[in-house]
């Protein structure tokens, strides 16, 4: 049963605005009971049973366990925590209010006293913005410094601060870096995405930080998008697989259960795989980040929003609007979206973010932004840094929203339910309660275990396209091996690593693919030696993000092409490692080649890339997306007539 219904069969059986702490006498069980026989479940309430074994009793069994939990849950939220946020809400300014609205960027704050001063309900630190000192002890004084600014305002409501943690603790130098989603969703693994998400929860929540603007469930559906490898798969039930497992991961099965819980955020709503080339906004006009996507609603419920029912299903406290607009008309500022959809038919109860100065980007002046993104339904504003019409950045926001507010642009109850929402997933993560750093789990931060997760993901992850043999490779051999990507650190995680672009070289710590081919082979790593007895040439694109990342050039470079050709001419067996975040044309280099494996973007533990090269472990990834013949082949998906080179779902394995 979905979120909506479980609310109204709760308020209609049991007023949510009771206030008094969650009742466990007989009498109040037998109202458990009417929302079981809501349900059509059977129920044989005992002479003097409480719900405590009412729950037991249906945990056991299976479908029934599980919806009886989702109940209960709904029954205890509504009672303890909604009326302590109610009672929070009421005695509030409207500038507290505006207040806990409001996100901003720490690098920008003018004074840390702002925090308290105004109120503020949020930081975030985008990619780059880091602590002076960066390491995990570095973000976690950076993150209780501005704690105890919050905690000493009037009220002392704690911040919820976000990062993109996208692929692990990214933005952390010594972090667990693992494969970005593209390879997740290679992989397929329900169980492997949730440990993923678990691990990356531990090292976020070891910094303090207590929200991850993770897991996109975009449905991608052109390779030239500079945002491709953030998608699973152009598969809605992959998005759908995957996001439920990722958000698991980050929240447990219950938001604030265990000290490792941070809450997750589904982004970006919707359809920002959807777009089309030559409809980019910002700097990319004439390409398609940020475009638009002319779409029917029956699409958008038939394929984008499915992921999103699943990520509310699962309990998601937050989810992100997109920059993209949908029939010419900016997701910030649509309604229907938000309020009526999201909010209303879906059920969703958490609060909406938008996205990074996402509001600026709606027509008209930075005013009338504020006015149509509020009241379109979006809870809090990330307002990073400079706002378009100058001013002081956030305090220009602070002040336009009040005189909105002032001239009857904005409803008060549209701001109290902005309010309720946040403060209701601050007190379900537990931030209320605990909202300092549990330094405990500093000891785990790039701990073997960690390590060893994103190994077991990066070999899940690869799929081979070709091979006549070659592989797996012989320990007893000769290697040489080459490529742009064999031994570089950056590369191999590719965009949002320690800087939001990404970049080239030894940026954090990892082992590269190389070094993890020399944990089972001799290597030669220049040409000098012809005594090979095979070749591994490692190349592909270099670290790109959002925007920057927008190409119809989907080739390999010369650099790289002329290192194939080497290799080529040296007349002995060479294997094709790719690092890409999405499919690239590169038909002839598959053809030459006696193997063709696509790495994707595997992240700091480049020994998984060896485990499979020589056979320890056996391959498992599929193609999440199809992989086009040539660039007028795109976009290229299975639903669309395509006729690919590699259709979805294929990937070679070792006969064994």
């Amino acid at each position: 049963m979905r979120q909506a219904e479980l609310v109204e069969t709760v308020h209609d059986l049991w007023d949510c605005d009771y206030g008094e702490p969650f009742p466990r006498p007989f009498h109040y069980a037998l109202s458990y009971a009417g929302v079981f026989e809501a349900l059509g479940l059977p129920i044989n309430l005992e002479e003097g049973e409480e719900w405590e074994k009412l729950w037991i009793r249906y945990e056991k069994g299976s479908d029934e366990g599980r919806e009886a939990e989702v109940f209960l849950f709904q029954i205890m939220s509504c009672n303890s925590i909604d009326g302590e946020v109610g009672e929070l809400v009421s005695s509030m300014t409207l500038e507290e209010k505006i207040g806990q609205m409001t996100q901003i960027d720490q690098q920008f704050l003018d004074t840390i006293q702002d925090i308290s001063d105004y109120a503020i309900g949020s930081l975030l630190s985008g990619g780059g913005s880091n602590p002076d000192t960066n390491h995990f002890e570095g973000w976690a004084d950076m993150y209780d410094k501005y704690q105890k600014i919050a905690l000493n305002s009037r009220l002392g409501i704690p911040l919820i601060y976000g990062v993109d943690a996208v692929h692990g603790h990214n933005n952390v130098l010594g972090a667990t870096i693992f494969p970005h989603n593209v390879g997740l969703g290679c992989a397929n693994d329900y169980d492997l995405c949730r440990k993923v998400s678990e691990v990356t929860a531990i090292e976020v929540a070891a910094t303090g930080i207590n929200w991850n603007f993770s897991p996109c469930i975009a449905i991608p559906q052109d390779e030239r998008w500079g945002r491709h490898y953030e998608g699973y798969s152009e598969s809605v039930d992959i998005v759908s697989e995957m996001g439920e497992a990722s958000i698991i991961g980050y929240q447990t099965t219950e938001l604030g259960s265990v000290n490792h819980s941070i809450v997750a955020c589904a982004k970006h709503f919707i359809a920002d795989g959807a777009t089309i080339w030559g409809t980019g906004m910002g700097n990319q006009s004439d390409k398609i980040d940020r475009g638009n996507a002319p779409i029917s609603d029956a699409l958008i419920r038939s394929k984008y929003l499915p992921p999103y029912q699943k990520a509310i299903d699962a309990g998601v406290g937050t989810i992100m609007a997109s920059f993209n607009s949908i029939n010419d008309l900016k997701c910030h500022a649509n309604g229907y979206l938000f309020n009526d959809l999201l909010k209303g038919e879906m059920g969703f109860d958490g609060f909406v973010i938008s996205d990074w100065q996402g509001i600026d980007e709606i027509p008209g002046d930075y005013k009338s932004d504020i006015v149509k993104s509020v009241n379109a339904g979006l809870d809090m504003i990330m307002v990073p840094g400079a706002v378009k019409g100058g001013g002081k950045h956030y305090k220009t926001f602070l002040r336009l929203f009040k005189e909105s507010f002032d001239e009857g642009l904005i409803s008060e109850e549209r701001i109290d339910d902005a309010v309720r929402r946040i403060l209701r997933i601050k007190f379900r993560s537990g931030l209320m309660d605990n909202p300092m750093t549990d330094r405990a789990l500093l000891e785990k931060v790039g701990s073997d275990e960690h390590k060893a997760v994103a190994r077991e993901a990066v070999q899940k992850s690869l799929v081979l396209l070709k091979n006549d043999g070659t592989l797996p490779l012989n320990s007893s051999k000769n290697y040489y091996v080459t490529g742009s990507g064999s031994d570089d650190i950056g590369k191999q995680c590719g965009g949002w690593t320690i800087k939001w672009q990404g970049g080239l070289g030894n940026i954090t710590t990892g082992t590269s693919i190389i070094d993890g081919i020399e944990e089972y082979a001799t290597t030669n790593r220049n040409n000098e030696n012809k005594n090979f007895d095979a070749a591994i040439v490692v190349v592909g694109e270099d670290p790109y993000t959002e925007m920057k990342g927008d190409s119809d050039q989907l080739y390999l470079s010369e650099k790289d092409k002329e290192k194939i050709d080497e290799v080529k001419k040296m007349n002995i067996p060479y294997v094709v490692v790719l690092i890409t975040g999405r499919p690239l044309i590169v038909n002839e280099t598959i053809d030459n080649s006696n193997a063709f494996l696509v790495a994707w973007l595997p992240g700091t533990e480049g020994g998984g890339v060896a485990d499979i090269l020589f056979g320890e472990k056996n391959l498992q990834g599929k193609l999440s997306f199809s992989w086009p013949k040539s660039i007028k082949d795109i976009p290229c998906n299975y639903d669309n007539n395509c006729n690919p080179l590699f259709p979805l779902g294929f990937g070679l394995t070792y006969s064994k």
